[in-house]
């Protein structure tokens, strides 16, 4: 059995990701149909790249993902097919896919050119899942587009290290359903540039100088519970994909999260800085 996920930016309110499987059940009937999600931010290609790459491995090789987000097709947004680590990756070649891919290499890149032959205004519905039908069943790439060389990179979402190794510039790149705020700075590359070294991370006007690897690890539940720091705690933890999150400890939306409390909006600037 074949598996077809779907990443949009389409929300739950209008029928779009509804119609979108109603045309994946006719074209791939024998496919199993999976919501990665469809609460993508409006057009937010570094949000997409996050929630994908950290979504895609749990699946089995020869899985097919559309990704539906900031797909219209124009002269600089073209549609493209690619195969990496095991997978089929169906969507727009504004960005996404090389966030996903980073350093690594794809075995196949094709500009998806069967678009003559169909009237669409909704790519999504009427391209992608035409394409991904096709791979779901085990099509030729060669079939649905013409090789391409290049995807197309966005070089803005990376930390910057200064000259003298003193600090990380990084920024938020993700706020989860609890508020919770994830930046773009990475465990293996501060652990690379701290070398042991006391720390401070600056985020608007709030501070931390540890970073836990857990949110349970922040507590210490040796204390009785009615003595603990824990409910509104603010932490700094490594997530579980490896990326500096900053959060209150089980927030909830009427006391407040990391994100209304820290003042924390994607893009704001997260400083590290080393002694």
């Amino acid at each position: 059995m074949s598996i077809i996920t779907l990443t949009t930016d389409f929300g739950h309110k209008d029928y779009f990701v509804s119609v979108i499987k109603a045309a994946l059940i006719q074209e791939a009937p024998e496919a199993m149909i999976v919501d990665i999600s469809h609460e993508i931010s409006p057009f937010n290609h570094t949000e997409t790249a996050y929630i994908l790459r950290n979504a895609y491995k749990s699946f089995p090789k020869g899985t097919v993902h559309i990704v539906g987000v900031d797909s219209e097709l124009s002269s600089e947004n073209n549609h493209i097919a690619i195969f990496f680590d095991g997978h089929y990756f169906v969507g727009a070649n504004n960005g996404v896919f090389a966030l996903i891919i980073e350093e690594m290499k794809y075995e196949k890149l094709v500009e998806i050119n069967i678009h003559n032959t169909l009237l669409t205004t909704f790519p999504v519905l009427d391209v992608f899942v035409k394409v991904a039908g096709h791979l779901s069943r085990n099509g030729s790439m060669d079939v649905i587009g013409k090789p391409l060389q290049k995807l197309k990179e966005i070089v803005d979402v990376k930390p910057v290290v200064n000259d003298s190794g003193t600090q990380i510039i990084g920024s938020v790149i993700y706020i989860d359903n609890f508020g919770n705020v994830v930046t773009n700075i990475k465990k293996a590359s501060f652990l690379e540039i701290q070398k042991t070294r006391p720390f401070k991370i600056f985020a608007q006007s709030v501070t931390f100088d540890h970073i836990f690897d857990s949110f349970a690890a922040a507590i210490n539940f040796s204390m009785p519970k009615d003595k603990r720091e824990e409910d509104g705690k603010k932490i700094a933890i490594w997530n579980a994909a490896g990326h500096l999150e900053l959060a209150i400890y089980k927030s909830n939306p009427k006391d407040g999260n990391a994100r209304s409390l820290f003042g924390l909006e994607f893009r704001t600037p997260v400083t590290i800085f080393f002694e």
